[in-house]
């Protein structure tokens, strides 16, 4: 969050425009004043979360909600390299994705990810599944605050 606004900064990675639309109406309709900022594939959160290229005024996210099926890097790899950056693993990553295979579930896990999420087909329970993330991860749960995260101090 960040202190001076209070506003709770989320990175959605998602290559579909649809759910990145669907995210973004759950998340105006919820309580808590967010941004939200959309990657829609794995080199381009990657870049966003390093401040490389386009991206060199790109916030700190509280909150990653990462797809696993992504166009030219794919969740799994995003996964890998956000939990081996000292400072980027401190995010916690969201998986919300379609893929219901045992192995992605497990592999997310070995990899680090703070849940996992099948994102559903219906169009309200979707709905209601991006605000219930918005409810726990940015009411319920303590995040930790960026400006305190420095390189080596994980």
């Amino acid at each position: 969050m960040n202190a001076e606004t209070g506003w709770i900064d989320i990175l959605l990675v998602e290559d579909n425009p649809g759910d990145v639309r669907l995210t973004q109406e759950a998340l105006l309709e919820g309580k808590l004043k967010n941004r939200l900022y959309v990657a829609k594939d794995g080199v381009e959160a990657i870049e966003f979360l390093r401040r490389e290229g386009n991206f060199q005024d790109a916030v700190t996210p509280d909150l990653i909600l990462l797809d696993l099926n992504l166009p030219r890097k794919d969740g799994r790899q995003v996964l890998q390299e956000i939990k081996a950056d000292p400072v980027l693993r401190v995010i916690p990553v969201v998986v919300l994705t379609t893929s219901e295979a045992e192995e992605d579930i497990l592999k997310s896990y070995d990899l680090h990810a703070n849940c996992y999420i099948t994102k559903p087909v219906d169009l309200d329970r979707f709905l209601k599944i991006v605000q219930m993330i918005e409810n726990f991860w940015l009411s319920v749960v303590k995040l930790p605050n960026h400006d305190e995260v420095k390189p080596g101090r994980c």
